[in-house]
């Protein structure tokens, strides 16, 4: 092989070299940037869905789904939806389940309570603290004879909370599974559903109600200008090293 060939089979492999070495740069060049406008387009779907649940919490309260909706109620279309309820709740089935609020750690009272329509729906009647899980401390919070409640829609929790599951049958709460709880109080026509209850007082000043908390993080417009700035980046590093070669 003569010199001149040698050569031009090395600069073939150079350019061929180069070619591959481009296409991989703008294949991750145009990832990134796509991670960008996929982050811009998590931002409007975030921010339309705080729009409707911010519609839903301010809304006048509708009447609790009965069971003729249920198979249609999920947490898309009902999660933090204002309702109102009629009933009585049944006392002494009170199931406890661990929280922590802004008031410090204790527990959620869930109360069942059976509306004036025949089904039964679990009340989260709000938060008590560790010194007062026992209800006979907080009885002045009892509720008795016919009741109405307001509060927020929220949906079943079965799969446990602190890192731990529920365990029925040490009376042991760590979410607030409706099924779970149901069956472990003996309930029939459960709403598959619970309701966080307003922080309308109660008696003697337990539970206390409406420490619902809503957040729904937004940073996908700081993830966006990462992902685009990490693109702008590597492809401008590219150019400058080329051109220094």
């Amino acid at each position: 092989m003569t010199t001149a060939e040698l050569a031009d089979r090395q600069k073939s492999r150079s350019r061929l070299s180069t070619i591959v070495f481009a296409g991989f740069i703008a294949i991750v060049v145009a990832a990134l940037f796509g991670l960008g406008i996929w982050q811009l387009e998590r931002r409007v779907e975030k921010l339309a869905l705080i729009a409707r649940i911010d519609a839903r919490i301010h809304a006048e309260p509708v009447a609790a789904p009965g069971p003729a909706k249920w198979p249609g109620v999920n947490a898309a279309n009902d999660e933090y939806l204002r309702v109102r309820v009629s009933g009585r709740y049944l006392r002494g089935k009170e199931t406890l389940t661990k929280a922590v609020t802004e008031d410090g750690a204790g527990f959620w009272v869930m109360a069942p309570l059976v509306t004036d329509a025949g089904f039964t729906v679990l009340v989260n009647r709000g938060f008590v603290p560790d010194d007062r899980r026992d209800p006979m401390t907080w009885d002045q919070g009892e509720q008795k004879g016919d009741v109405s409640v307001t509060g927020l829609l929220r949906m079943s929790e079965p799969r446990g909370g602190f890192l731990r599951t529920n365990d029925p049958a040490g009376d042991h709460w760590y979410s607030r599974d409706v099924g779970e709880i149901a069956a472990a109080r003996g309930l029939s026509d459960v709403a598959p559903y619970f309701i966080d209850a307003d922080a309308t007082p109660n008696p003697g000043g337990l539970p206390i109600g409406g420490l619902t908390v809503i957040n729904f993080p937004n940073n996908h417009l700081v993830y966006a200008f990462t992902w685009f700035t990490l693109g702008a980046g590597v492809a401008v590093g590219t150019v400058y090293a080329w051109r220094r070669r």
